[in-house]
């Protein structure tokens, strides 16, 4: 593969074609369905799925067949395969559902809005994940027209991912035959730590969460003649969540819910902490005065990668501001949201969240724990030597810099079942989601130039991955 015939295809593909389709995709609100229980009726997912599906048509990649796969009821899966030059088979992933539009966004940017702005591309779902059908395609396509050879390439797109993946176990089941046992997995819906080499992911965290409520009474009462004799649900609220994260430091109190972190991840976070230094922290918009939890960089990591860590997403029973009246009020609820570590066992750790949350209630206050969510993490599998050079080689020749190696906060549940169901297989996990690109908030962007780098290094590592393969027999 000729490393400059590659980059000037990829940069043309992406100004011509790439970037005026994402912009038309960024315009559509096809929120995941967690987030628009309507979304059958509304018929965004269903317009977003037709929209990349055709330009993965247009492109005309020699016996590429395409299906947007229907289950009964699920969310519409785009199923492509691409015939290779070997029996071995790589997939490709990633996903075109969008988070909720949030509000905050600034002047002059939209969630449906696609505004490009010194080289980034701002909207709703862009980064996450909408160009990853693009760029996978473009890499197979660059290495199509130079006549360099790869395997079989499968590429699977869900419509459910940001709600948790629920639909493509079934998926996955129903077209286990056509997908076959791959021995490369390529995700690019992952983050990089900054936008000046290839990050490579080495693990996900779990997640569990779901409501947590308490109630006190059957209604609100007068809060001058209550307090003091009604124990407020919030302050029982607090009470509970103090159980699980201590409200000084932030630790999880309890020992259970953290693993041992395996000496090849130490080693790696100590790198990347020496990589990234303060920018760990500095990339969130803080208020002034503001300080991160800790200025020790390989501290910061280790809390978002191995750690577990609590954060409260979401409230109920608290009326707005401006209509909350002197009243001692009967219920109180928070979304909970448990980032687990990567090997954690998620429904254990659901589990014992209820427990914690449910015995023993202060006061004989009505308290339960409503599970919505529960995600297993994800810990990569060794490199083997052959990957390892090609993640390096990309990474120099593209982005002028070697890997790097970073574990994500974030939860990927596609990835814990892939390796469960194809143990044998490599991972390639990576993304463009970096320094202030601001996944599920507002402003979200895609630095296009990573994007394009990224493009580039899919193409040489599949490259790479025949010439291996093809030796190895």
């Amino acid at each position: 593969m000729d490393t400059t015939t590659t980059s000037r295809f990829v940069e043309h593909v992406w100004a011509e074609s790439i970037i005026p389709h994402l912009k038309e995709y960024l315009t559509i609100p096809n929120q995941s369905p967690a987030y628009d229980p309507a979304w059958a009726t509304n018929g965004y997912m269903d317009q977003a799925t037709e929209l990349i599906a055709n330009w993965i048509r247009a492109q005309q990649i020699p016996g590429l067949m395409l299906d947007i796969v229907h289950l009964d009821g699920r969310t519409p899966l785009l199923f492509v395969e691409i015939p290779g030059d070997s029996p071995e088979t790589v997939l490709l992933y990633g996903h075109l559902d969008k988070q909720p539009p949030m509000d905050g966004w600034n002047e002059g940017l939209g969630p449906w809005k696609p505004v490009m702005r010194d080289g980034r591309l701002y909207g709703r779902g862009g980064a996450d994940d909408g160009y990853s059908s693009f760029a996978s395609i473009t890499a197979i396509k660059a290495l199509k027209l130079q006549g360099v050879p790869h395997a079989r390439c499968v590429i699977v797109i869900e419509a459910d991912e940001e709600s948790g993946s629920g639909d493509l176990p079934y998926y996955i089941d129903a077209l286990k035959e056509r997908i076959g046992s791959p021995s490369l997995v390529i995700c690019l819906d992952s983050g990089c730590g900054n936008y000046d080499q290839l990050w490579v992911t080495t693990s996900l965290r779990g997640l569990a969460n779901g409501t947590l409520s308490v109630s006190t009474l059957t209604e609100g009462v007068h809060s001058g003649a209550a307090s003091g004799i009604v124990p407020s649900t919030f302050r029982i609220l607090r009470q509970l969540l103090s159980r699980l994260e201590d409200e000084k430091t932030g630790a999880i109190v309890p020992e259970g819910f953290y693993v041992t972190i395996p000496d090849e991840r130490l080693r790696q976070v100590t790198a990347t902490a020496q990589t990234l230094g303060a920018s760990v922290y500095s990339e969130f918009p803080f208020q002034a005065g503001t300080t991160p939890v800790t200025q020790d960089a390989r501290e910061a990591l280790l809390n978002r990668t191995w750690r577990p860590q609590l954060a409260i997403t979401g409230a109920g029973g608290l009326p707005a501001l401006d209509r909350s009246g002197n009243v001692l009020r009967p219920s109180t609820a928070v979304k909970v949201s448990l980032r687990l570590p990567p090997t954690a066992d998620s429904q254990a750790a659901t589990a014992a969240l209820k427990q914690l949350f449910e015995h023993d209630p202060p006061y004989g206050a009505n308290v339960s724990f409503a599970s919505e969510q529960c995600a297993f993490g994800w810990n990569a599998p060794p490199l083997e030597p052959w990957l390892e050079t090609s993640l390096k080689n990309a990474s120099l020749e593209f982005f002028g810099k070697e890997a790097c190696y970073m574990g994500e906060g974030g939860t990927i549940p596609f990835m814990a079942m892939l390796g469960e169901k194809f143990p044998r297989a490599q991972f390639m996990i990576t993304g463009v989601l970096g320094p202030r690109s601001n996944a599920h908030g507002p402003n979200e962007f895609l630095d296009v130039r990573t994007g394009m780098r990224l493009t580039c290094s899919v193409a040489r590592v599949l490259a790479d991955h025949y010439r291996h393969t093809c030796t190895e027999k």
